[in-house]
Order: structure tokens, then sequence, then C-alpha cells
């Protein structure tokens, strides 16, 4: 008996180490380099374009999590929810995915003119998203380790000089709009449940990574004059925490009702900005201006959320969340030109799930899980005076692989966000997730060696 608590422990070690293994160099790798890990015009403002937040599992259903619990697939959108688990359970879900955008805007033909063109542009990216890992700890009490994106930046502005006095004296001359980076968030969390009902728990969440924008101006025909490069580099870092609480009530022995609420904690994201300035020649840099200092302004706000769900045991699943986040006394770098104001975020959320016959062993099609949702989010800031709001239906499946409650989980988001109304961008996207949810059960004694 001793033996195998030993055994427990050690395997409980290895899981956190091995997750840590894989947190550890993503933390390093965003602090020194920036990669694009989105592509959006929105991602120009503030902290950039949010992540939504879920597994496959989650976001096939519109988002919805804080009122669900499933004891085969994690769920860390409600700290509680970890507990949804069988005793003796191992979970594991690695998702990436791949999301597919295209571009509209409409521009005046010519100044003074009432004609107007259309302008259109694509682009694909496909990154990982997330890991996460959650085992028990003590009978009605699990624990877990995951790393997730918070925050992506990315976006490409090309342009030329088109003032014919300016060309005829230097020559002609590109100009670029760059930004990169993102923040992630990593988080370590314990649930337990009591008098086999109510359900808490709670997260350590730590927010790292680099955000780099910088623009360029290039003298292409004329050779006398050097690149200019000037930007600002922000590395952010900072503690936050997650609370969560989950109500099951049953209705009747098949029939079951969960409410749940999250509280995350506001956030000061400390760090450093350095700004600069270069002249690029073709044989050397030279530094025009640099400046670091601390970075302490930076304030992600308190987050309140609901959910409600409604489960037929192992057959369907229907619910509905709420999540308010108000921004509006952030600060933020200021845009040039652009009326940028943070505002009161909010999102609604609904999806199902269904499975027509969970232990079916003749016919394989009966045996997925197929899920459904839609949503609308109030994104966090508005741009002279009109939010950027985003809409879409989700659909997915999970196909049980082997044994156990080991899956693949397929979701796809088709949605729009913006308008071509008042010089807005409308981006329409096909977002496409991929998760491997592995299971296992740890520490079975056989009857027989």
């Amino acid at each position: 008996m001793h033996k195998q608590k030993n055994i427990k422990k050690f395997l409980i070690i290895q899981v956190a180490l091995s997750v840590v293994a894989l947190i550890l160099p993503l933390q390093i790798f965003a602090q020194e380099t920036v990669a694009e890990s989105s592509f959006t015009p929105y991602s120009l403002f503030g902290i950039g374009d949010l992540v939504k937040q879920g597994t496959a599992y989650n976001r096939s259903m519109g988002g919805i999590g804080i009122g669900d619990r499933n004891n085969r697939f994690i769920n860390y959108l409600n700290p509680a929810a970890v507990t949804a688990r069988d005793t003796l359970s191992f979970l594991l879900d690695f998702g990436i995915e791949q999301k597919n955008t295209y571009y509209s805007a409409i521009q005046a033909s010519s100044i003074g003119s009432s004609s107007t063109d259309k302008l259109t542009s694509a682009n694909n990216i496909c990154n990982m998203h997330h890991i996460i890992a959650t085992f028990p700890i003590y009978k009605k009490s699990a624990f877990k380790i995951g790393i997730t994106p918070f925050s992506d930046v990315g976006y490409k502005f090309i342009s030329s000089e088109t003032d014919k006095g300016i060309i005829s004296e230097i020559g002609d001359i590109k100009y670029q709009r760059i930004g990169q980076g993102g923040i992630y968030q990593t988080f370590i969390g314990a649930g337990a449940t009591f008098f086999n009902r109510l359900s808490v728990g709670a997260d350590v969440m730590y927010y790292f990574g680099t955000i780099n924008r910088y623009s360029s101006a290039y003298f292409t025909t004329n050779s006398a004059y050097r690149t200019i490069k000037s930007g600002w580099t922000y590395v952010a870092r900072g503690f936050s925490g997650k609370f969560g609480l989950q109500y099951e009530q049953p209705l009747s022995s098949t029939l079951s009702m969960t409410i749940g609420g999250t509280y995350k904690l506001a956030s000061n994201l400390g760090g450093d900005i350095s700004r600069y300035a270069y002249g690029i020649s073709t044989n050397e840099t030279d530094t025009i201006s640099y400046d670091k200092k601390d970075m302490t302004t930076l304030t992600i706000p308190q987050e309140i959320g609901i959910g409600i769900t409604l489960r037929k045991t192992d057959k369907w699943m229907a619910g509905f969340d709420y999540t308010r986040q108000d921004w509006s006394n952030t600060t933020f770098e200021e845009t040039p030109g652009v009326d940028f104001s943070p505002v009161l975020a909010q999102s609604f959320k609904a999806g199902f799930e269904f499975t027509p016959n969970r232990y079916d062993v003749r016919y394989y099609s009966k045996s997925i899980t197929y899920r459904g949702g839609a949503y609308y989010d109030q994104s966090y800031f508005s741009l002279n005076g009109n939010q950027i709001n985003s809409m879409g239906v989700t659909f997915g499946v999970s196909l049980p692989i082997f044994r156990w409650y080991n899956s693949l989980t397929i979701g796809v988001d088709i949605g729009q966000r913006g308008t071509l109304k008042n010089n807005m961008i409308r981006e329409q996207y096909f977002l496409f997730t991929l998760a491997l949810n592995l299971h296992d059960i740890w520490f079975i004694k056989p009857l027989y060696n």
C-alpha cells in the first residue's frame, strides 16, 4: 500500500513537471521574440485581439462552460469544473487552431467623388492554442495546470508616397506599419466538491509576453537617404486569480441542472517598455534614440461570468453563458488620428451537445458526440464611437478513440467581426479547432496477476 502511494506521488510530480517543461520554453520565447500568431487590423489597438477562451469542446458549443460539468473533457472556463471527473481519472487536452479570414472595406474612389471601391484581402494563420492537464488530489478534489494565449497582435500595412512634389525631390518612398507578438496566460488551479452538489475552485494565473509595434520608411530609389525605423516593444508580466463555483441540482434520475459563476481579479501588468528609432543604411545601423523604462499602467479589469446548463446523463446537454468585463477605466497607448476608447465588453453564448448512443458497439456514428452553438461578443474598445462586435455560429464533433474517454474533438466557428459602415473593416472568418483529448485511469488494482 505504501509503495502504491509513492508511485502515485511520483506520477503526479512527473505530469506536473512535463507540463511545466512545455510552458517555460514558451515563456522564454514570448519574451525574446515576436511571432505572428494572429493577423487582424483590430489588433493595432490596446493589447491586441483578445483570444477566445476554451478548448475545442467549449468553442464548438458557442464557447459555453461556466455552468458545464463533464467528466470526459477538460473545462477550464470555470475553476470549479475541474472536480467533474471520475475519481482516479487523468485528463490531458492539447489543441491547435487554424483561422482563415477574409477582409473587406469600402473606400472612396477619389477625393470629392461619390463613387466607392471595395477593397478586399485574405489571410490564413495556424497555431497551437492550449495544453492543459488535470488529475485527482484526494477523493472529491482535483488539480490542473495549463497554458493558453490571452491576446494576439498581428498586422502589416504597406503604402507608397503619392505626393508628386516629394517624389520628384526625394524619390519613391514606401511606408510600413507592423505589429507582432502577444500575451500568454498560464494557470495552476484546484477544486473540491462538498455535499455532493456544491463545487468550488480557484486558479492562480500568470500573464507574460512581448508586443512589438513599429513603423518604417524605405527610400527605394534614392540611396542618399537611410531607412528610418521607429517603434516600441512592450514586455508584459503580471499575476491574477480566478474563482469559480458550481451547484448541481438533480431534477430526476437522469436529468440535472447546474448553475455556475466565475470571478476573475483585476491585474496590473508590470514589465518594461522600450522606445527606439534607428537609421538603417546598407552597411550600418545607427541609433537615433533609445529609451527603456518600467511600465506599470496597464490594467486588465475584473471579469464576472454566470452560466447555466441542463444535462441528461450520457445523452444531451444545453447551456447559456454571460460574461462582463469593464475596460473603460483602462489606459492604453494613444493611436494618433484614431478615436480609440476602452469600453464595457460583454459576451452572450449558447450551445448544446448530443450523443445518440454513447455505448453503441455496432454503429460508430451513434457513439459520436455532436455539438452546436452561437455567440455575440461586444469587444473591449470602440473606434470613432463604433464598438467592434462579432457574432457567429459553431458546430463540431468528438470522435471516440480506442478506450475509456479518449477522443479527437473537431470544432468549426463561422463568424463575422466589424462592419462595412462608418469606414470600418469587416472580417469574415472560418476558424477550425482540433484537440486531442487523452484520458486514463490511475492505480487500478487487478483482481488477478
